[in-house]
């Protein structure tokens, strides 16, 4: 029985090469009878390609250009899950002039959302707090992430982001404390706005100063 279908299989081989063979032969000739039909063919194929090409572009641009425009907006963050929250907050820092920005949240990413490099080459740990806005991040939130950020994560900027707020006092006494940068709603939103990084590290200031 293989020897039956390795028999069968050479046929089809072989059949399908004259089947080839014939079909070259029909376009060479075709060619070599009408050459300025066949190059107005092959212009208008070459032609059409071209054109689907810059549309295709050109779309790409627009659909790119509309997603800037509404991730300028916190509002939309109101309606994103947690993960649609990082890619936005990544999408943010990648038009902020950061560098190898990677979303790496899930259920084992230890306090890490996302990491990236600063313009002045410090390593970036986020983490995003996506909730509603009657939601505040409290001082038990910053303590954790203090906890993971350095240690575990290496960072050396470390962002804890919320489209919320923190505790009134308490909570930004805390990052403080712990020499975490909270960027609360208001915050974020002038960063999408103006591409300015709103942080007290002084990682604007050294982009600037470049």
């Amino acid at each position: 029985m293989a020897g039956g279908g390795g028999s069968a299989n050479g046929w089809l081989l072989a059949l399908g090469a004259v089947v080839a063979f014939v079909l070259l032969r029909a376009v060479v000739d075709v060619v070599r009878r009408h050459p300025y039909w066949t190059a107005l063919l092959v212009s208008v194929v070459v032609a059409t390609a071209v054109a689907v090409v810059v549309m295709v572009s050109k779309q790409r641009a627009r659909e790119r250009a509309d997603q800037a425009q509404r991730d300028r907006l916190i509002a939309v963050t109101d309606t994103m899950s947690g993960p649609e929250f990082e890619q936005w907050f990544a999408r943010l820092l990648i038009a902020s002039g950061f560098r190898d920005v990677r979303v790496c949240g899930g259920s084992a990413d230890r306090g890490a959302d996302v990491t990236a490099a600063a313009p002045d080459g410090r390593r970036v740990v986020v983490q995003c707090k996506r909730q509603s806005v009657t939601n505040r991040v409290g001082s038990a939130a910053i303590q954790r992430f203090a906890g993971t950020c350095r240690v575990i994560h290496g960072g050396e900027i470390c962002l804890l982001v919320t489209n919320s707020f923190f505790t009134a006092g308490d909570g930004i006494q805390m990052a403080r404390q712990l020499n975490i940068d909270p960027v609360d709603r208001h915050a974020l939103q002038m960063w999408a706005w103006t591409g300015i990084p709103p942080l007290r590290s002084g990682t604007e200031r050294s982009r600037t100063a470049n």
